[in-house]
């Protein structure tokens, strides 16, 4: 065995430029992704299917959200260099640090100053935008972290908003709820399944719905290299049924005027704007797009150094 190794090396050894050209010529060899997910990027993203590719074999990047009823960001990035911490502000609320640390050296995280979120999901709470006195579900809440944003935003002066933080798995409401205490703030938990609302739902309207839906998560796969190569085709049409049914179930549930917003941490049409597309005709009646600012005139936000990758609709029942 010892030979028949030292024969692979030494023939590597000599066949290395040819070897090293071969891989850099073939878009699996120069960025190690299944052929099937290159070419669905291909033909989705024609202009950007390469940066896509390269932002999934970076680095993640180490980003925090301050807590808005605490203080502002630049306060904190200050903080933070006071700790020799280096850091700079990467959205209204997010911070990334140079390098990251044990959340538990970061000044104030126990006492809930700052959260770890990504700068892309931390888009949730500010295009949702619950106002104080609402009636609010976060679906598929876990591990917490939008539902921790949405009841930051609420000014601890304010009426504060009703909110339902759902989940399926009673394990990981467990850790909604010690990220909760952490931030001193409380929601209602519930553990039940968003394509089943009759086994929990207590029949009053939501003003506003985030439904964070489950996904093939092709937007975070820095963060998991794995799902590369676990993921295969069929998955991402199951997926998108399993995103259908949750839309068409949690709809009756909004009050007329009220926002659901879509989100996903996928890059494959057929979960984002397809799936909106979709469903917009299933309810030409009572639903409608609505606009959302830059960068996410599209919805889509592409990942790259500074985030990773999300898709946002938001949607309002007329």
């Amino acid at each position: 065995r010892r030979g028949l190794a030292n024969a692979v090396l030494r023939n590597f050894q000599r066949r290395r430029p040819e070897l090293e050209k071969m891989a850099d010529e073939s878009p699996r060899g120069r960025w190690s992704y299944p052929n099937w997910w290159i070419e669905k990027l291909q033909a989705e993203h024609p202009a950007h299917w390469q940066t896509i590719l390269e932002a999934g074999l970076q680095h993640p990047p180490f980003t925090l959200r301050v807590n808005a009823r605490w203080g502002d960001a630049a306060k904190y990035v200050q903080i933070l260099a006071e700790a020799d911490l280096p850091a700079r502000q990467t959205g209204v609320d997010a911070i990334t640090l140079d390098k990251a640390v044990s959340v538990h050296s970061l000044p104030g995280f126990d006492q809930g100053w700052v959260s770890v979120q990504d700068a892309g999901a931390q888009w949730a709470a500010r295009l949702l935008e619950a106002q104080p006195g609402e009636r609010v579900l976060d679906a598929c809440a876990a591990p917490g972290g939008k539902t921790g944003h949405i009841l930051e935003r609420i000014a601890p002066d304010a009426t504060p908003i009703k909110l339902s933080a759902l989940d399926i798995d009673a394990t990981r409401l467990v850790r909604v709820q010690e990220n909760l205490d952490r931030l001193h703030l409380a929601a209602d938990l519930i553990v039940g399944d968003a394509a089943h609302p009759e086994a929990w739902w207590d029949g009053q309207l939501f003003d506003r719905i985030l439904a964070d839906v489950p996904c093939s998560a092709s937007g975070v796969v820095r963060r998991n290299p794995d799902i590369k190569w676990l993921r295969r085709p069929d998955d991402i049409a199951q997926f998108a049924a399993q995103q259908a049914v949750m839309m068409d179930r949690l709809w009756p549930l909004l009050a007329p005027g009220g926002t659901l917003l879509y989100a996903t941490c996928s890059i494959f049409n057929v979960e984002n704007d397809g799936q909106v597309q979709a469903f917009l005709m299933r309810h030409a009646e009572d639903a409608v797009r609505c606009p959302l600012p830059e960068p996410l005139s599209d919805g889509s936000l592409l990942p790259d150094a500074e985030h990773d990758g999300f898709f946002y609709a938001l949607l309002r029942k007329t």
